[in-house]
């Protein structure tokens, strides 16, 4: 099956009863053992976070890494996550719903994990994939989302709508991660290099390909006007593009685990 192409789950956005736990939706065989594992309040944040303006324009952000455990800055809240949990892939992604009242982390085989007020709108977690999932993005209604394979390859659920991809492009780097244009009409990809690639209304400001970032890129996220990004490394570090605002980092070594994704 190829990734180059819009993917919808059959029968509309409802969701079995036997995904739903708690008010939580979650994927199958996950009902009986996803607790909201919250990490100690004394942990701190982790290193080299990065803040992100939020649609009120309070700074609100949050950060997961590969176990599955997320920590949330500013405004954010902490909705739950799959730390302490055993995972059958590692947790490669994150995006926050337009609330802020709820997330999704998505693993690399496209299963989707959702907290608060995200809703399940479909994963690739049953199809075999060509490419490992490596990223997600939320549409501007939080009604759907966007999974994002190695290659560039895009799988669309929900109200998320297909704008082109990669899928058939010889890279240089990887793509790491996405983040969805304000108005849900465009995408932009960044690979491992700090390369930014975009598609439909989403806007080029600037990339991180001739940069000497000091670790991989892992992720993005678009700033609440859309003229702007963040590109974030594993260790946490943050770029800001356009009307993106710099911001003071520190890293993340809680639990040696490094971050795979910025939700903002």
């Amino acid at each position: 099956m190829r990734c180059d192409r819009p993917v919808r789950p059959e029968g509309g956005a409802e969701v079995p009863a036997e995904l739903r736990v708690g008010g939580r939706v979650v994927e199958p065989g996950w009902r009986d053992r996803l607790p909201a594992v919250v990490p100690p309040a004394s942990a701190g944040p982790p290193a080299n976070a990065a803040a992100a303006a939020g649609p009120r324009g309070g700074p609100r952000f949050w950060l997961a890494s590969s176990d599955g455990a997320v920590t949330s800055f500013g405004d954010g809240q902490l909705h739950g996550s799959l730390a302490g949990l055993p995972l059958n892939q590692p947790v490669v992604g994150t995006a926050a719903t337009p609330s802020g009242q709820g997330y999704w982390l998505v693993a690399r085989d496209g299963g989707i994990f959702a907290f608060g007020d995200a809703g399940f709108f479909g994963s690739t977690g049953n199809i075999r994939l060509n490419q490992p999932i490596v990223g997600m993005t939320a549409s501007p209604s939080g009604h759907g989302y966007w999974l994002v394979a190695r290659d560039g390859g895009i799988f669309a659920f929900g109200d998320a709508a297909f704008y082109g991809s990669t899928g058939n492009i010889r890279l240089n780097q990887p793509i790491v991660g996405m983040a969805s244009s304000p108005s849900g009409q465009g995408y932009r990809f960044v690979a491992a290099d700090g390369g930014v690639f975009v598609f439909g209304d989403a806007g080029f400001f600037g990339s991180a390909g001739g940069l000497n970032v000091g670790s991989r890129v892992v992720g993005m996220a678009t700033t609440s006007t859309g003229d702007g990004y963040w590109l974030v490394t594993a260790n946490g570090a943050t770029f800001p593009f356009g009307d993106a605002s710099n911001a003071t980092t520190t890293g993340d070594t809680r639990r040696g685990k490094p971050v795979v994704g910025i939700a903002a």
